[in-house]
């Protein structure tokens, strides 16, 4: 009997350790995340650059006033439409006007005796003609009119002075555009150089776009680009129309301006924007290149999951350089050849068991 029931229960032992081996691959099939991989090569074919950059209006202005004074009235609101020359602020110019009025009674005066002293010198000039007078009359009476004349052509240019400084007391649109900043309102108290209101056409964009100095040198005055415009999720046609020669004052970077061409695209100035500036690669220059979108970002590190011998996911820090276009160069940690997981259909972390 000691036998059989041995017998029996070594039987159910190797049942329940092979339904336990079943069960345990089972739960390893089961935890295995289905992902998608790639494989990384060189590239040397053309490629893009992109860069960031911000729109503007190509063509706006602050406005601000000469002269220290209370605003009167401010006559527009952001967002107006206005017309060139038409009024937008009035500044306080009680002392001005005054002025006006002195310079106005000087030149009155000035007036009088710039005609006594020209009747004096026709009638001296005439008595000296028939020897009438001596000469040092008649240089005398000569110096009063030339004195009267400089006087009376001073107190005009002192009214020019005073009209020039009553124009920026009445502020007004250079051009025809749309009121995008109001910095006062009335009682507020003006002073020279500050800006009072921000006026931009907008209907003509423009990019700002910062290129580094290692891809200066294939940008090109006329290039077309593609400009992605993040907010809005558009992309826009442009073409490069300044490249700057020097970057002394922008930290290695030089300054490229793209002019938009005309969109439907509800573009405003400030938004950010991706330009894409097709570039040629040396053909000595061999780059790993892999997708945006599979880069992890933990912090300042930046890293990609890659698939070990045994299928399980292993991060690995990189070294990223350039982006082009959704691509971004992988400058160290990554090779050719190598695989690295693009997508998951669960949550992947360093060590997961992985299928594709």
């Amino acid at each position: 009997m000691k036998k059989i029931y041995v017998t029996l229960a070594l039987s159910v032992a190797l049942l329940l350790g092979s339904c336990g081996n079943k069960n345990n691959e089972t739960s390893n099939d089961e935890a295995a995340i289905a992902v998608e991989v790639n494989q990384t090569t060189e590239n040397q074919t053309n490629a893009l650059l992109s860069v960031s950059g911000k729109i503007q209006s190509s063509n706006s202005a602050d406005l601000s006033t000469r002269m220290m004074g209370y605003i009167n009235k401010v006559y527009v609101n952001v967002g107006d439409q206005v017309k060139k020359g038409q009024m937008l602020v009035s500044v306080n110019s009680v002392d001005l006007m005054a002025q006006k009025a002195q310079v106005d009674a000087a030149i009155v005066q000035a007036t009088v005796a710039f005609n006594n002293a020209e009747k004096d010198y026709k009638r001296f000039k005439n008595l000296f003609a028939d020897n009438s007078a001596s000469q040092k009359e008649m240089d005398d009476i000569s110096a009063n009119y030339e004195i009267a004349k400089a006087q009376l052509e001073a107190a005009k240019q002192k009214k020019n002075e005073v009209n020039a400084q009553l124009a920026y007391t009445n502020i007004t649109a250079p051009f025809s555009g749309t009121i995008t900043t109001k910095y006062i309102e009335v009682g507020d108290m003006a002073n020279p150089g500050m800006p009072l209101i921000s006026i931009e056409v907008q209907d003509d964009y423009e990019v700002m776009a910062m290129v580094p100095e290692s891809e200066i040198s294939q940008v090109e005055k006329g290039t077309p680009v593609d400009v992605l415009v993040k907010s809005i999720n558009r992309t826009v046609k442009g073409k490069v129309q300044e490249v700057s020669t020097s970057a002394k004052n922008t930290g290695g970077q030089f300054l490229v301006k793209i002019a938009l061409e005309k969109t439907d695209a509800p573009i405003l100035s400030g938004m950010f924007t991706t330009v894409q500036f097709p570039i040629t690669q040396k053909s000595d220059t061999q780059m790993v290149l892999v997708p945006v979108d599979a880069i992890i970002h933990d912090g300042q590190l930046s890293g990609i999951y890659t698939v070990s011998q045994s299928n399980t996911a292993i991060l690995r820090w990189l070294r990223l350089g350039r982006i082009f276009g959704d691509q971004v160069e992988v400058l160290s940690g990554l090779k050719a050849d190598e695989i690295y997981i693009v997508s998951a259909d669960g949550k992947i972390y360093n060590g997961a068991k992985i299928k594709y």
